[in-house]
Formats: C-alpha cells, structure tokens, sequence
C-alpha cells in the first residue's frame, strides 16, 4: 500500500495489478485543482493589492487582482475539465467497442 500525504491528510492508494494510471492522473488533476483554485484567487487579490501600492492606488489594484486571479482559477477548472472530457470520451469508445477496465476484451 502506498501513501500520499497532503497537508497532514492521508489519502491511500492501493497498489493494484493492471491500476490505470489514467484515474490516478484524474485524481491528481483534480487535488491539484483543489490548491490551485483559492491559491490562484488569494495571489491575485494580494499581488494586485502590492502591485496598486506601487502606483498608489491598493484599492483599485486589490479588486483587478482578484478579478484576474478569480479568472485564472476558473481557466484552471475549464482546463482540467477539458481533460477530464476527453478521458470520458476515450473510456465511451473503448467500452461501446466491447474492450473492459484493462483495454481487453
């Protein structure tokens, strides 16, 4: 058995004959979405808060922060959802060709 840590939280992966290393990947997306998405809108809120202090204007530069991080974090989610349909797409053909789990049939 094999452990991953994050943050003091295990998560156990069982190592398994034949595992599908796509699912990890899948879960590896999607845990990475998980720190990516508020560090993506908290940077942006503080280095445009830093950024405005430059220019003498925080206010104004904390709220474009946090409008470019609040879309950088959505263009994350809109990436690995694009991942994520193409895997189902795959995984659609493979099973309506009658091939199982493990590409056999």
């Amino acid at each position: 058995m094999t452990r991953a840590f994050c943050f003091g939280v295990g998560v156990i992966f069982k190592k398994t004959e034949g595992a599908d290393p796509g699912e990890r990947a899948l879960w590896g997306d999607l845990m990475s979405l998980g720190f990516s998405f508020p560090l993506c809108i908290v940077l942006g809120f503080f280095l445009g808060r830093w950024i405005g202090g430059w220019f003498g204007h925080p206010a104004p530069g904390q709220w474009v922060g946090l409008a470019w991080g609040i879309a950088a974090a959505f263009w994350e989610l809109y990436k690995v959802n694009r991942r994520m349909a193409r895997r189902d797409e795959v995984e659609l053909k493979r099973l309506g060709e009658g091939k199982g789990p493990d590409g056999r049939g």
